[in-house]
């Protein structure tokens, strides 16, 4: 395994075309998508034919510094998810996003924490970011305390996008957390 970033429970790598059954296995889990889609699973054809080809071409477009990366247990090698950390779709790339997608197996261990406290480390001291920002639904105050716990500060409430609206607790929208490098320095 290609090893992008290790912390005491968990090894990220990048993605390879051979994993698209462990994105399909991940975003058929109706609790997994529930803030994202409704609970309503993402094709496997579009995983197959659109997102796994994007994370693969976001590798080369950012030299494997910034991307979509895998996560598994160092324990068992299991795939517990993945993690982001890349720029917006025409942001900067000093300023960028950070965020997780994990199975239910993984939820209330400390894995996102351990993951996103990892990344921004990693962004701040070897990659030359300068901001780092998260976003999720109002509702979704699970990603909202990991957020917190970073000692991200919450900058803004976000619409819903359209294609959100049937998600539960669309009507309050989202929110957008942010920390800067002087800021993540300070809590050191």
């Amino acid at each position: 395994m290609d090893i992008y970033l290790e912390t005491e429970r968990l090894a990220l790598r990048r993605f390879t075309a051979d994993d698209a059954d462990l994105l399909i296995e991940l975003d058929s889990d109706p609790a997994v998508m529930r803030f994202l889609s409704g609970g309503v699973p993402t094709a496997p054809q579009v995983i197959r034919e659109r997102h796994l080809p994007a994370i693969l071409a976001g590798y080369e477009k950012w030299g494997g510094d910034l991307g979509l990366f895998a996560a598994h247990a160092k324990d068992d090698g299991a795939f517990i998810g993945w993690f982001i950390l890349r720029p917006g779709r025409e942001g900067p790339r000093d300023e960028v996003e950070l965020g997780y997608r994990l199975r239910q197996l993984a939820w209330g261990r400390g894995y996102a924490t351990e993951g996103s406290r990892a990344l921004l480390h990693k962004a701040f001291t070897a990659l030359g970011v300068r901001r780092v920002w998260a976003e999720t639904m109002y509702v979704n105050r699970g990603s909202r305390n990991v957020m917190e716990k970073l000692a991200m500060t919450l900058v803004e409430g976000i619409p819903t996008p359209s294609d959100m609206e049937r998600v539960e607790g669309a009507e309050q929208g989202g929110v957008r957390y942010e920390i800067t490098k002087e800021q993540w320095e300070q809590r050191q």
